[in-house]
């Protein structure tokens, strides 16, 4: 395991971007968004994915230095088209758009197509809910989950997120897949050795749950709560692929291990104006005491408190400032190769715990 400073981590990160051809802007952007990620704690979908967006890159699959454009805006509704740049840098500027047009309207919401991976929902979410607006984001994904009943797939993690405005920044923040785990986290267990896998969290080809973990990684992830999963799976398409009105959703979107050809998957960004409801005094206070009474509860056997959405992640950042980011030794070595490929040099002061 490999512990490594969020600054240090943020500038290697940043350089490996540029030395693939990126702007330095959007590299650094790119960076801001992947180390916040680890810093929550949320590693699969951090810098474990630099690998495969350097990769995207090198192929031609990413439309450098492109931001997208607005397709139509009427009233509070926007359609975007991402024209295939870097996930990040078009989910900012889509979060942004929604906020706008939710100050003008009291909600805005706008529908992208043509995207490419943009990371953790979280980190758009957050945008609009540091503007004071409820931020939801969704977004469709490469077909790894298969329909309740199914044994083939027919949706991706397709997760959801929704992020609520606090003036310390410590809203309820909710960021879940509609699949059981995201893919990300299978990968992470493989490259950390191991052979086996919690139950639920995969099916075998045959639709069947499976522990096993070269059996799981040829075959899909379970939907999150069986048919309720499912369901969820099959509205964030709705609210994301049928609605952008782009060439490709449902089983035509790409991800990040399909080589060769764009992702082209499509994203919804939603902004609600607490204000237009009630004064944000008002609702900072009933939040705070609906998380007071949720938390209230006795804890279970084992356990010695009740946790809300986001406070796991809120405490892993004050936790990984502090005392550095781990990487585990197998998602490190897939970055030390990209690295070495592009000239650029780790941390000097990785640490070993």
């Amino acid at each position: 395991m490999m512990l490594i400073s969020e600054a240090n981590l943020r500038d290697f990160t940043t350089q490996l971007f540029v030395a693939a051809g990126v702007s330095p802007d959007e590299s650094a952007a790119m960076a801001e968004a992947l180390v916040l990620t680890n810093l929550r704690g949320v590693d699969s979908h951090g810098v474990q994915l630099l690998p495969h967006y350097i990769g995207q890159i090198e192929r031609g699959e990413v439309n450098l230095g492109a931001k997208g454009h607005v397709v139509s805006e009427s009233g509070a509704c926007i359609v975007y088209d991402a024209e295939n740049a870097l996930g990040q840098v078009t989910a900012a500027i889509c979060a942004e758009h929604a906020s706008r047009l939710a100050r003008a309207f009291g909600l805005g919401m706008v529908v992208a197509r043509e995207c490419n991976h943009f990371g953790a929902a979280f980190l758009w979410s957050r945008v609009m809910s540091s503007h004071g607006h409820i931020g939801v984001t969704m977004c469709d994904a490469s077909m790894l989950v298969p329909p309740w009943q199914g044994r083939e797939p027919r949706f991706g993690t397709n997760p959801i997120c929704v992020s609520v405005p606090h003036p310390d920044g410590k809203g309820w923040l909710l960021d879940m897949a509609t699949s059981a785990i995201a893919h990300a986290k299978l990968e992470q267990a493989k490259l950390r050795g191991e052979q086996t896998i919690p139950h639920g969290w995969s099916l075998d080809r045959e639709g069947l749950p499976t522990t096993d973990m070269a059996t799981a990684l040829n075959g899909f992830l379970m939907p999150l709560g069986g048919y309720k999963g499912s369901g969820l799976g099959m509205m964030v398409e709705i609210l994301s692929g049928v609605l952008a009105g782009g060439a490709t959703f449902g089983t035509h979107v790409t991800g990040l291990r399909h080589k060769g050809r764009p992702m082209r998957a499509n994203q919804t960004f939603l902004a609600i104006d607490v204000a237009r409801f009630l004064p944000l005094d008002d609702f900072y206070a009933r939040m705070d005491w609906l998380i007071k009474e949720v938390k209230s509860a006795q804890p279970a056997r084992g356990y010695d408190q009740v946790l809300v959405a986001g406070e796991p992640e809120a405490r892993a950042m004050v936790e990984r400032t502090v005392n550095g980011i781990p990487i585990p030794d197998g998602v490190w070595a897939t970055i030390a190769e990209t690295a070495q490929r592009l000239g650029v040099a780790a941390p000097a002061n990785s640490l070993r715990p």
